[in-house]
């Protein structure tokens, strides 16, 4: 038990430059609301349905941070500052990251019947801050939300999806980003948040110069070829 407390205030810490211990991150509201949906969680599986909506209660009451008993979490997740809802059939893989104001909402069956309504996020997705996942899609390994992004489809593995309604970013194909980025952004680790729409804009820009002059390099060879 000791053991993996101290490997996921690691991973947090892996992703949050802010915290200088690991006593800090324990202060974390995003961690206090997963431990409380971890205790949630185990008693929605016991048909203590009352009793879990009461720890679900007293979470959101403490942590501003609203997480259906019924959700499934894998390990690692990770809530950046809070203000997030998580709906009852969502579930979430391990290593995943949300930052704040992000909602896992459900759509409401068209034949009036329950079932899978909320998201499913694989292993290793960031999703910024903002954002809303709608619907029993599936949000693919590796894939980045940007902020205040609408995501209604599914979304490929280790795309980078941006807007209303959310669209993959056009990135350079020799590019290749490893490691953690910050609130999903598809450009500079380094950057600020409020910022982020003029940072895709550059972005997709500087990448429609390189394939432009791509295809006028190729027009040109063609013709000394012909010639």
């Amino acid at each position: 038990m000791l053991r993996r407390l101290v490997t996921y205030l690691d991973s947090i810490k892996a992703r949050d430059p802010a915290p200088r211990s690991r006593m800090e991150i324990l202060l974390y509201p995003g961690v206090w609301a997963v431990g409380y949906h971890r205790i949630a969680h185990a008693l929605f599986r016991s048909n203590l349905f009352f009793l879990a909506r009461m720890v679900n209660h007293w979470s959101r009451f403490v942590t501003a941070i609203d997480i259906h008993p019924g959700a499934k979490i894998g390990r690692n997740f990770f809530i950046d500052h809070g203000f997030v809802v998580i709906g009852e059939t969502a579930e979430i893989g391990d290593n995943v990251t949300m930052y704040q104001c992000v909602t896992l909402g459900g759509t409401s069956p068209d034949n009036g019947v329950a079932g899978k309504r909320h998201p499913t996020l694989a292993d290793g997705v960031i999703i910024g801050s903002g954002a809303q996942v709608l619907g029993p899609i599936i949000v693919n390994k590796g894939a980045r939300i940007g902020a205040n992004a609408v995501v209604t489809k599914e979304v490929p593995a280790g795309a980078v999806m941006v807007g209303i309604p959310a669209r993959p970013v056009m990135l350079d194909g020799g590019t290749h980003q490893s490691g953690f980025v910050p609130y999903g952004t598809p450009c500079s680790q380094m950057f600020d948040p409020a910022t982020q729409k003029l940072e895709i804009m550059r972005c997709e820009l500087e990448t429609l110069r390189k394939q432009i002059d791509a295809m006028v390099e190729e027009q040109q060879g063609g013709r000394r070829d012909t010639a």
